[in-house]
């Protein structure tokens, strides 16, 4: 990974000095609101300094609905303040493909009725008001699971059509999709344990994944964190939400089935919905 401040000597560097280069910009932490921001307490690796600048490394994902950038968020003159983040940024409607997102929205309210006659008329401001309410969505989902102990990627800040969380991997290389993995049988049956555990946190506080597969489970450290939460739906809000809970099942085991996995989907759909009763 390039050091964006290789060149500069800290020991005369100060923040007059600086300004940001391409692909960099200042921390957009100050300018947003207690409520963007992530969890308290702030975990330790966090930069929180508005000296901070952010260098975007390159991308991650790219996606039906959002791209994922890497980003450095660092104070040039101290070393001990600088972090990875992953920065996740929505497409407006017209340039997206996520053709579903009605089946996960049902049940929501959109808060401001400003912002829902805008959506409703689809005008240029309400497809961006459309697109932030995804990035505000899944901020919330992460945020409320994060709470919880369910292994997701610390939600930082939500700004705009932007989400920026925890960058899950080892140096500048994300950690490898479940999709990805060559285990054992043992090794894949202590995942699908992780796996389970995860939709039980989950079920017992109302709500499903609701789009569940290999392909947003990674692995890190031997430990599954789960991403890609905007479609997070209510089980009993949404009317979809037990057909979503029970896809969530039917996804899950059949890839651990055929790694010759002893699971069932009836019977782990059946276990999440009495949790999610409780």
């Amino acid at each position: 990974m390039t050091d964006p401040f290789a060149s500069f000597d800290d020991a005369t560097l100060s923040f007059a000095d600086v300004e940001p280069g391409e692909n960099q910009r200042w921390t957009t932490w100050p300018a947003i609101t207690p409520s963007e921001r992530g969890p308290q307490p702030w975990p330790a690796w966090l930069v929180t300094s508005a000296g901070a600048i952010d260098t975007e490394l390159g991308v991650l994902k790219t996606g039906k609905e959002a791209d994922v950038f890497l980003i450095e968020r660092a104070v040039p003159d101290d070393p001990s303040q600088r972090t990875l983040l992953a920065a996740k940024r929505y497409r407006s409607a017209e340039h997206r493909s996520f053709h579903r997102s009605a089946v996960y929205t049902e049940g929501r309210q959109v808060q401001k009725s400003r912002d829902a006659r805008a959506i409703a008329k689809k005008s240029a401001f309400g497809r961006e008001v459309a697109a932030a309410e995804w990035s505000f969505a899944e901020f919330g989902a992460l945020c409320r699971m994060h709470e919880l102990g369910a292994p997701v990627p610390y939600p930082v800040q939500v700004n705009g059509t932007e989400l920026l969380m925890e960058f899950i991997g080892d140096g500048a290389t994300a950690a490898p999709r479940l999709a990805q993995h060559r285990g054992t049988r043992d090794e894949l049956g202590g995942l699908y344990e992780q796996i389970v555990e995860i939709m039980r946190t989950f079920a017992q506080t109302g709500f499903a994944h609701g789009d569940l597969s290999p392909y947003n489970l990674l692995v890190h450290d031997g430990r599954v964190r789960v991403i890609d939460l905007p479609q997070i739906v209510d089980i009993i809000a949404n009317p979809q939400g037990l057909d979503l809970l029970h896809r969530d099942c039917v996804n899950v085991c059949d890839w651990f089935t055929r790694r010759r996995v002893e699971c069932d989907a009836e019977e782990l759909f059946a276990e999440l919905l009495a949790s999610s009763c409780t």
